[in-house]
């Protein structure tokens, strides 16, 4: 009796210690979940200082202070209005077959501390997507118009393209692939920021015509350097942007996704460069600096999903294209695109989501046409790419010719001229100077 007694208490003990450690274990990879998530979300939104350095940089000194502005309201309305209601129609629950998400609106203080550490997560994301636009609308867009278009993306756009991908939406049912957002948040905020630039017309002597043949006027951004720091803290930016898309701290897929971000980013830099250089003959530094972006972009969807090697041979492509795309963009279909933002975001964006379809090898996830996998998961790619693309650049369209309509787009000449420092802000960024030659 008593050694029956004592196994049924050693039994009973070890059960106990078992459902302990179990539970220690869980709470122990909840806490490392949370912080993970928490700290690179911090990290991503510092990327908005990056956004806002390499676009004040790549323009006129006139215009600095209204740059800064915008990239600070970016996220100051974005994550109001992605609280309030662009969180229920990403992550709400699925309406409509995968259509959209519809719950948890104002999400309040009764829900659970996941769902706090998933928003803050999800919210910095949003602020990338509608930080982009800002570029190629530098310059010459009215303040109040631009806040009125950036919450509109935060509440709507993005949040339904992401619903389709993220959110549990018709695209991921049917496999598509996105891992960090080349799609997702770089095309969508590439397509809006080519509506916005094309409704909104070119800068004032950007294109000069005369004789039949227009000329193209190049306007030199006023600080290089700053530029260049930018694109440092958006490189930094980029390793929890994309390795916090594992979203845990336990995740084995971190130091492979690192990996491949740096080789993709170092890649896209010498292949922009060299082939600058071969058109250009010299070694264009702001083409180089879209050639790092440029890969980063393009990576962001294969990353966890493609080896090393591949990496490498997908930022060659990137930094190619977007030296192509800039050109063609600027002298071919004459949109003014002060920063190159639509050559880097939505075009790399493009190729970056393609690419899981040809390079993808990991089992399960996605499986490339050069690896054997034949042309479904392409398939599925490209019907991401023209779904989202087409409701993007739709919607960015009506957006922007309603506000053109009401309130106005664009500034006066007069003002343009002025420098939009003055003339929208009352303050110039560097006081006491007067930067005849960049006018």
């Amino acid at each position: 009796m008593r050694k029956k007694a004592a196994l049924i208490a050693i039994f009973a003990f070890s059960s106990i210690a078992a459902v302990a450690a179990q539970s220690s274990t869980k709470d122990l990879t909840n806490a490392i979940d949370m912080l993970w998530l928490i700290l690179t979300g911090s990290l991503v939104f510092f990327m908005q200082a990056g956004f806002a350095l390499v676009e004040t940089g790549l323009t006129r000194a006139k215009n600095a202070t209204n740059i800064i502005m915008k990239n600070l309201m970016d996220f100051c309305i974005g994550s109001i209005v992605f609280w309030m209601i662009g969180w229920g129609f990403m992550y709400g629950a699925d309406k409509f077959g995968g259509l959209i998400g519809f719950s948890d609106f104002f999400k309040g203080p009764a829900s659970d501390p996941g769902f706090y550490r998933d928003w803050f997560f999800q919210v910095v994301f949003a602020a990338t997507s509608a930080t982009i636009v800002s570029g190629a609308m530098a310059e010459r867009t009215q303040f109040k118009s631009y806040l009125l278009y950036t919450a509109f993306i935060s509440a709507f756009i993005y949040p339904i393209a992401g619903h389709w991908s993220w959110g549990g939406g018709w695209l991921a049912k049917l496999g598509f692939h996105d891992f960090a957002g080349s799609l997702v948040v770089h095309s969508v905020g590439g397509w809006a920021a080519l509506v916005g630039a094309i409704i909104l017309g070119p800068r004032t002597g950007k294109y000069v015509r005369a004789n039949g043949h227009v000329s193209v006027k190049a306007f030199p951004g006023h600080n290089i350097p700053l530029a260049a720091l930018g694109v440092f803290i958006l490189w930094f930016g980029w390793y929890v942007f994309n390795p916090g898309s594992t979203l845990s701290g336990m995740s084995q897929d971190i130091s492979r996704v690192a990996v491949t971000t740096t080789l993709a980013a170092s890649a896209g830099a010498f292949s922009a460069l060299v082939f600058s250089w071969f058109l250009f003959k010299k070694p264009d530094a702001s083409m180089t600096m879209n050639g790092i972006l440029a890969g980063l972009v393009a990576i962001t969807a294969p990353c966890a999903v493609v080896s090393p090697a591949d990496s490498l041979i997908i930022g060659l492509i990137a930094g190619i294209l977007v030296v192509l795309s800039v050109e063609f963009i600027d002298k071919t279909l004459k949109v003014d695109d002060p920063v190159g933002a639509v050559s880097v975001h939505m075009v790399n964006g493009i190729f970056g989501t393609l690419a899981v379809g040809l390079w993808g090898n990991v089992q399960g996830i996605a499986v490339g046409v050069f690896y054997g996998g034949g042309i479904r998961q392409l398939t599925v790619q490209a019907l991401g790419v023209l779904t989202v693309s087409a409701w993007t650049a739709g919607l960015s369209l009506i957006l922007f010719t309603l506000i053109k309509a009401s309130v106005g787009l664009r500034v006066s000449e007069k003002d343009e001229l002025m420098g939009l420092d003055l003339s929208e802000h009352k303050s110039e960024a560097y006081s006491g100077f007067q930067f005849f030659s960049n006018m």
